[in-house]
């Protein structure tokens, strides 16, 4: 017959046991349910993946495209959506609540027209490279083009320009052409382009025998080749401005590349690219 003394212990080491079962049941419990918290958690990466959206003169096209790549190496969870075109139709768009973080204008006035309307901040944007204007032919071209006067023979049937009201190469091809009275005696053979991308294209496929485009976008083609360079006295200096835009929905992504537009190495890129680099 069992003691009730040992009956006694026997329970409470039966208790114990039940205890202690139970407990590293609640506790492996505890442990699945905070792993499966975590699981259904955003990712730090996921959550910080950002896209920003670029609009930036055409004459920009191959140096961001560089930039673009460098960037993502050293930010993977930023993505750079470049909208190239004119700077005065980039400068329209923005005005009229197109989406974009970041403005890069090939014209100083493009940028001030929206700093004027409170759209970018002043104190967020900043004159940052310049540019030089030249007069480009085909590269198998056989007319001697060196100057404005060259333009007035009759082998030169077709001198591309940018629109100037949209185009800031445009406007200081035309300016050039006018303060020095060639631009009213060339019209009949001017064509105009959206962008002075589009001009170097006329160029480069013959269907204009000149162009008026940056040098850095002479430096692009290997079926155009520089006539002259445009006497820089006689238009107003080329000066590329980069901002922020106020509606920007990722305001420290953009001051990010914004910053980093500035930095040495995206410099190098740009003068790699044949921009000159403002002090």
């Amino acid at each position: 017959m069992i003691k009730p003394a040992k009956i006694s212990v026997v329970l409470s080491l039966v208790l114990t046991m039940i205890l202690v079962i139970a407990g590293c049941g609640t506790a492996a419990k505890d442990h699945t349910d905070s792993q499966a918290a975590d699981k259904s958690k955003p990712t730090s990466a996921a959550a910080k993946t950002v896209e920003l959206t670029v609009s930036a003169a055409a004459s920009m096209t191959d140096a961001l495209k560089e930039i673009q790549e460098d960037y993502k190496t050293k930010n993977p969870n930023i993505t750079l959506n470049f909208n190239f075109g004119a700077s005065g139709a980039l400068q329209q768009q923005i005005e009229q609540g197109a989406p974009a973080d970041l403005f890069l204008s090939a014209a100083a006035k493009n940028m001030e027209a929206l700093v004027d309307k409170q759209l970018i901040d002043a104190n967020q944007q900043k004159n940052v490279l310049s540019n030089e204007l030249v007069a480009v032919v085909s590269a198998d071209g056989q007319v001697p083009v060196a100057s404005f006067a060259d333009l007035s023979k009759s082998e030169i049937k077709n001198i591309a320009i940018g629109i100037p009201e949209s185009v800031p190469a445009g406007s200081y091809a035309k300016e050039a052409l006018t303060k020095t009275s060639f631009w009213d005696s060339l019209q009949s053979k001017i064509v105009q382009g959206k962008d002075v991308r589009q001009v170097l294209q006329y160029v480069a496929t013959g269907n204009a025998d000149v162009g008026f485009v940056y040098k850095t976008d002479a430096l692009t083609s290997d079926k155009v080749k520089i006539a002259f360079a445009v006497d820089p006295a006689t238009y107003t200096p080329v000066e590329y401005p980069i901002g922020i835009v106020k509606a920007t929905k990722h305001r420290k992504e953009a001051e990010d590349f914004y910053t980093y537009l500035q930095t040495q190495e995206a410099l190098d890129v740009f003068v790699k690219y044949g921009f000159s680099v403002l002090n």
